[in-house]
């Protein structure tokens, strides 16, 4: 099947997805912000937003890089070398300056599915850290030269749902839990901040020597 990465690809991908599920950000903010304020029913509804948004940005993504990729395969490989660079500045970013999470349990207020769904959807596409990450991030696992590369760029975006989603229900159901031991242990924060610095610091640098050569 030649829409499908090596193994190795995948686990590499894999691990980076989880990681990044477990990393507190405004979609996981937002769905622990209505849970705790409506129900586990609001906060799966602001979860099904923002993963019919990563399958957005997945799309528009990887229409764009084939279009680059399609039109020069140089361009493309500078893509890759500056998306390697964002994945460096992040890792940083993890590990000196950490993540913060600040959740508050707002005021009930009555939503239906669909409103938190779009609130979810729009956080989500909305979000230009989010672009730039996924036009960073997918051309990463794939070659310049592999006339799949769309195919298999394409896969790896569904994949990400696939693993980012069941993690973030987990937090869901757990949410009152989770918020709080998040607060009362931020040290927990800072071993996901290691851990997600470390794995995309050892990529990047990684992928800068391959493009290098």
């Amino acid at each position: 099947m030649d829409f499908l990465p090596s193994l190795p690809t995948i686990l590499a991908f894999a691990a980076a997805s989880v990681l990044l599920a477990a990393t507190p950000g405004p979609d996981m903010t937002l769905m622990l912000g209505r849970t705790l304020a409506n129900g586990r029913g609001a906060g799966f509804s602001v979860l099904m937003g923002t993963a019919a948004g990563c399958l957005v940005h997945t799309v528009l993504a990887v229409v764009g890089i084939s279009a680059l990729l399609a039109a020069s395969t140089t361009a493309f490989l500078v893509l890759k070398i500056v998306g390697a660079l964002y994945l460096l500045w992040l890792a940083f970013n993890a590990i000196f300056r950490g993540s913060t999470f600040t959740l508050e349990k707002p005021k009930t207020t009555e939503t239906g599915f669909w409103n938190n769904f779009l609130i979810g959807l729009g956080v989500n596409v909305l979000n230009p850290k989010v672009v730039i990450f996924f036009l960073t991030f997918l051309p990463q696992f794939v070659s310049a030269t592999d006339p799949n590369a769309w195919q298999k760029m394409l896969f790896l975006g569904v994949l990400l749902d696939f693993i980012a989603t069941p993690i973030m229900i987990v937090i869901l159901l757990t949410a009152d839990g989770f918020a709080k031991t998040l607060k009362a242990n931020p040290k927990i924060n800072r071993v996901v901040d290691y851990l997600f610095g470390s794995v995309f610091a050892v990529f990047a640098v990684k992928i800068l020597f391959t493009e290098g050569k």
